[in-house]
């Protein structure tokens, strides 16, 4: 017979991986509002109802895939094992084939998403980046990576894609203050882009580029919707 502490954590159980992140009214969507109702309707209707999914208290979104490209120069080596100092946001191994996940849960104080992201390795522990997507700032989404550190985005719809580019860089005091870094601090021009292949699929890329130094990181992963394997 299961103890009453097993009955309470298999109601808990039940309710984080049954009861899936609802729907948001387009209409208080913040990604509606930085895109323009023009741009957003011009992407796929897969990448929209992702987008509208509203991940309430409790609630987690997880998406399950691989990492199919991965291209690290010794600059962007070089580069992710810096920024490791604030949570290692950059891929720091360039191993194909391996394991990837993505889990998406409430920031309940900053009034955004915590993002979290695990790619598999073909020996050791995978690697795991924590961020956190806000919309406050000039921009109106920010990215916080640690330490106080972000990065402010410009969100646009290109070709049926979502794309997220890195405007400046960042240092957040409390939840107002921040202090802007000059733009010579940027390691480059940062893309990142969410792409639907079709049949509750999509890929999820990365690229950095200096403009002196070239192509450092390049990265493509493939996540497939909640359900589908």
């Amino acid at each position: 017979m299961a103890s009453m502490a097993d009955a309470f954590l298999d109601r808990r159980f039940d309710g984080w991986t049954r009861c899936p992140a609802p729907a948001a009214d387009e209409r208080d969507c913040p990604f509606v509002r930085l895109l323009g109702r023009e741009a957003w309707l011009s992407l796929p209707l897969a990448v929209r109802r992702r987008f509208l999914r509203h991940v309430t208290a409790g609630a987690c979104v997880t998406y399950v895939g691989e990492v199919a490209e991965c291209r690290i120069s010794v600059g962007g080596r070089v580069l992710a094992n810096l920024v490791r100092l604030v949570g290692a946001p950059l891929p720091l191994h360039d191993n194909t084939g391996v394991p990837a996940c993505v889990s998406v849960t409430e920031d309940i104080a900053g009034g955004g998403q915590y993002w979290t992201r695990q790619y598999g390795r073909r020996d050791g522990f995978p690697q795991v980046i924590h961020s956190a997507k806000r919309f406050a700032g000039k921009t109106g989404i920010e990215e916080y990576l640690g330490l106080g550190l972000g990065i402010a985005l410009r969100l646009s719809a290109e070709d049926g894609a979502l794309v997220f580019r890195g405007d400046h860089l960042f240092i957040a005091f409390g939840r107002r203050r921040r202090l802007c870094l000059p733009r010579w601090l940027k390691p480059g021009d940062l893309t990142v882009a969410h792409i639907d292949q079709g049949g509750g699929r999509f890929a999820f890329t990365l690229d950095l580029v200096h403009p002196w130094f070239g192509e450092l990181i390049h990265q493509v992963a493939i996540f497939a919707d909640e359900g589908i394997g």
